[in-house]
């Protein structure tokens, strides 16, 4: 139970201090990060908002949970990538 409330406090703090502060910081940090088909104006405010908060709470109460999802993804990512460039060489254009 404990958990969970000290989840809802982080996500309510980042979701709040994201909105508020987009304008000055968020949003040029995420212009650096993100590629240039997702950037948008100020509509997706809420949707990358809750996006961080939801990342951020996450990573602050379960950080082991996080760090071995993101590394079974880069895993995935590098075997995906191996692939299909084995695919590619084995493949004949004519």
């Amino acid at each position: 139970m404990i958990e969970i409330v000290i989840w809802l406090i982080a996500f309510a703090l980042i979701l709040f201090y994201c909105i508020k502060y987009w304008e000055s910081s968020v949003s040029t940090g995420l212009s650096k990060v993100i590629p240039s088909i997702l950037k948008s104006d100020d509509e997706n405010r809420w949707v990358w908002g809750l996006a961080l908060a939801v990342l951020g709470a996450t990573t602050l109460v379960r950080p082991v949970d996080m760090l071995l999802t993101a590394i079974v993804i880069a895993i995935v990512v590098l075997v995906g990538k191996k692939i299909a460039c084995w695919a590619m060489d084995r493949a004949k254009f004519h």
